[in-house]
């Protein structure tokens, strides 16, 4: 890990512990050690993801001075990726580490957490967990699990996906078999695709044996190394996840049995950790993006037609009007959602819109 990060977290954690009054003499004297247990969706060694959990267990480890100490357990040692949350419900594991959208099933509010079709990009989406009521909210759906739910690193916009054939119409989504997860999954299927979702270690051989037509993962900053452009040759830009948040669960009995400071050692770590991932994430997507163009150029970058973003939008709209009529909370979170996107958009606009505008102008 940087020592940069490092130093990032310390400061945070200076600052955060002197706020509520512990000193280095208080810390000095809880000798107590804590062992901790984070179940991961993702694959050994897996980059960027996997890389924002070892920095916040490493960053938990020197500021606690060794009193928390938190192993890290990927999916090739518990052996289900997608079942993170009963992981950490049922105490078996302190910690994971996932994408709140892979448990709609359990909970259909829970998808939102991560991001929303046409919804806000990164930087409006933090401010919106911190500042603008995201995570009253996530706590509200998460706390009767018994979990807390914390940011844990965004990948910033994603691209739409890989596709074999090109699309040309809205009816090129009818039966199409597509690996969307979250909400742009329920959106798909209403225009007559069949969305699934698969663990990211699946991926590749459902594509090349043909058990799903399409996919998306993530961006250049990760689906480069996953090969799908050998397979599918038209990768399509993005609508349906602007900032896609991952997340740190924590078992909340877990979490209260910890002393004060190391709770906010804790939760210092994975906030500064997540950010650090979407800094990460934009430094590999760069990056990549440059070998795609040049390494691979029969891979043909589209945007879907406009006719086809007009049916997709038209079917987002309809279904979030659907859910919110149906449960209270969902129309709570979408509201609150909404609100806050007119009100920072406005600025979005006028700084980073009406800067990159300005190159067009050149």
């Amino acid at each position: 890990m940087k020592k940069s990060i490092l130093l990032k977290a310390t400061l945070l954690l200076s600052l955060s512990l002197s706020s509520l009054g512990f000193t280095s003499a208080a810390l000095a004297n809880d000798g107590k050690k804590y062992r901790w247990k984070l179940a991961e969706t993702w694959g050994p060694n897996f980059p960027i993801f996997g890389e924002a959990t070892k920095n916040m267990a490493k960053m938990v480890k020197e500021m606690s001075n060794g009193r928390l100490d938190i192993r890290i357990d990927s999916s090739n040692k518990h052996k289900s990726p997608l079942g993170i949350f009963d992981f950490v419900k049922s105490g078996q594991y302190q910690m994971g580490h996932s994408a709140s959208y892979y448990w709609k099933g359990k909970n259909f509010n829970i998808l939102f957490f991560t991001t929303t079709p046409f919804g806000m990009i990164a930087p409006e989406q933090y401010a919106w967990f911190y500042h603008g009521g995201g995570m009253e909210l996530m706590q509200k759906v998460y706390g009767k699990y018994g979990i807390l739910s914390f940011p844990g690193g965004n990948t910033g916009n994603q691209m739409g996906g890989w596709f074999k054939k090109e699309i040309n119409s809205v009816e090129d989504f009818k039966g199409l078999k597509m690996r969307i997860p979250g909400f742009a999954g329920e959106v798909l299927a209403k225009l007559g695709a069949k969305p699934t979702n698969i663990p990211s270690g699946e991926l590749y051989t459902a594509l090349e044996r043909n058990t799903i037509d399409a996919l998306e993962w993530v961006g250049p900053s990760l689906d480069l190394r996953m090969g799908f452009h050998k397979i599918a040759p038209y990768y399509y830009t993005g609508w349906h996840e602007p900032a896609a948040e991952l997340q740190f669960m924590v078992n909340e009995k877990a979490y209260n049995s910890l002393p004060k400071d190391l709770q906010k050692i804790l939760t210092v770590a994975m906030k500064t950790s997540a950010y650090d991932m979407y800094i990460q994430s934009t430094h590999a997507s760069g990056k990549n993006l440059a070998s795609l163009q040049k390494d691979y150029p029969n891979v043909e970058v589209r945007s879907f037609p406009k006719s086809v973003m007009n049916s997709i939008v038209k079917a987002n709209d309809e279904l979030l009007t659907e859910f919110a009529a149906k449960d209270p909370m969902t129309a709570e979170i979408l509201k609150s959602l909404n609100d806050y996107q007119r009100q920072v958009r406005p600025w979005t606009n006028l700084s980073d819109r009406a800067y990159l505008d300005n190159f067009d102008a050149k």
